[in-house]
């Protein structure tokens, strides 16, 4: 028996080569063929966006008496006066539906200082309430006209006490600002019968507690 295999075996075998040959063409052909997101006319996709809702913002409310007390130093013309506000009211108390008393008191100094006296003539106060969708109904302004000519004495060691109450507000009232316009008499000489007349205006804030 010969041991050399068949012409017709062989090419049997090449025929089968050749089939799997072409087989794995195809499949590399298939591998490096053109990814669908580089095709053209392709769009890239992405990832969808997810939409942060916005915080609100808190703003704080401004309270210059939370400690209890407050004090400004003003300037008009030669004229520098000092005013300590505090109110009898505790803060927390401080709701729209009582009243709020406001006590001030104030004394002065000259600069330059020839002997004059300073006098008050006239404070106002005036009221703006603050809601939060924005000013509110506010009541009357305050007014202390002096009794006495040309005015009080407020020139250091002496000084000008006073208290006024702020009625109810609106139930959505948040906060206050008062503004107060203090009215001076400045003595020409120290011996003179004329004045200069000077103003000085401070604002005080002060918050309003919720009510219970």
């Amino acid at each position: 028996m010969s041991n050399h295999p068949s012409p017709v075996r062989n090419r049997h075998v090449r025929h089968a080569l050749q089939a799997v040959t072409a087989a794995a063409i195809v499949l590399g052909l298939s591998a490096c063929g053109t990814p669908p997101w580089e095709e053209p006319g392709a769009q890239p996709t992405s990832s969808p966006r997810v939409s942060k809702t916005p915080r609100p913002t808190v703003s704080a409310i401004t309270n210059e008496l939370a400690s209890g007390s407050a004090k400004h130093t003003l300037t008009a013309g030669s004229a520098t006066l000092t005013v300590d506000y505090w109110s009898t009211l505790s803060m927390d108390a401080w709701t729209a539906d009582v009243n709020k008393p406001v006590s001030f008191s104030l004394s002065g100094v000259l600069n330059p200082d020839d002997l004059q006296a300073l006098y008050l003539s006239r404070v106002t106060l005036t009221t703006t309430v603050h809601g939060p969708k924005g000013q509110l109904e506010s009541p009357a302004p305050f007014t202390d006209q002096s009794t006495v000519a040309p005015g009080y004495l407020i020139k250091a060691p002496y000084s000008y006490s006073q208290t006024f109450v702020l009625p109810e507000v609106d139930s959505a009232a948040t906060g206050v600002t008062l503004t107060i316009t203090y009215e001076l008499l400045v003595q020409a000489t120290p011996t003179s019968a004329e004045y200069a007349k000077q103003t000085a205006v401070d604002t005080l804030t002060i918050a309003i507690a919720p009510q219970a």
